[in-house]
């Protein structure tokens, strides 16, 4: 039996926590507040460039697996290891993304070797840029029916892809990058 999340594979993980979908709560935005508060204290004001509530929990009225994610830009002069433990110390586990921009951080809250346990977080961790994802939530917000579109294609994607985090991920891209494309010709060389 494994003692560490860290430590278990994409398939265990995926079994212990299964994608969820839930109708959109009201609450999913103080939360964030909440949590980005936190992480100001954590971090320090004078490290954090920007922090964004991403995903769809940011989108009222559409369906979202209840994770709020989170993403915090840095400044890139900071040290990363002093970083890694103060987000550390105010409760997330840490986990290195290779595959993730620089500086390849993201950290979690709410799971644990029983499964989910409160509020579900994931903390992106870049530094300072033109994201995607804030293109793709901001584009949602203004087109209601396209987000629509997308709660549908989760749907499906939950339906096939339940134990298979990866997959219902992969099933999401082609949709996220041609939304992403059309929100930035739509806000063409303004920052979303």
């Amino acid at each position: 039996m494994k003692h560490d999340l860290i430590d278990m594979t994409n398939e265990e993980l995926s079994s212990l926590f299964p994608i969820i979908l839930s109708e959109h709560k009201k609450y999913w935005a103080s939360r964030y507040k909440n949590e980005k508060a936190i992480l100001e204290k954590a971090v320090g004001k004078e490290a954090i460039v920007r922090i964004n509530h991403i995903g769809s929990t940011a989108i009222p009225g559409i369906m979202a697996k209840p994770t709020i994610d989170i993403l915090l830009e840095i400044k890139d002069d900071i040290d990363t290891e002093i970083l890694i433990q103060n987000i550390k110390s105010a409760g997330f586990i840490y986990t290195s993304k290779l595959e993730n921009p620089p500086p390849h951080m993201m950290f979690m809250k709410g799971y644990t070797l029983d499964g989910f346990k409160g509020q579900a977080y994931h903390v992106h961790v870049r530094y300072a840029g033109d994201w995607d994802e804030i293109y793709f939530k901001n584009y949602l917000l203004k087109h209601p029916d396209t987000a629509e579109e997308y709660e549908k294609l989760k749907t499906e994607l939950k339906n096939k892809f339940e134990h298979d985090r990866e997959g219902y991920t992969n099933g999401k891209t082609d949709f996220i990058k041609r939304i992403t494309l059309l929100a930035r010709e739509e806000y063409s060389g303004k920052k979303p």
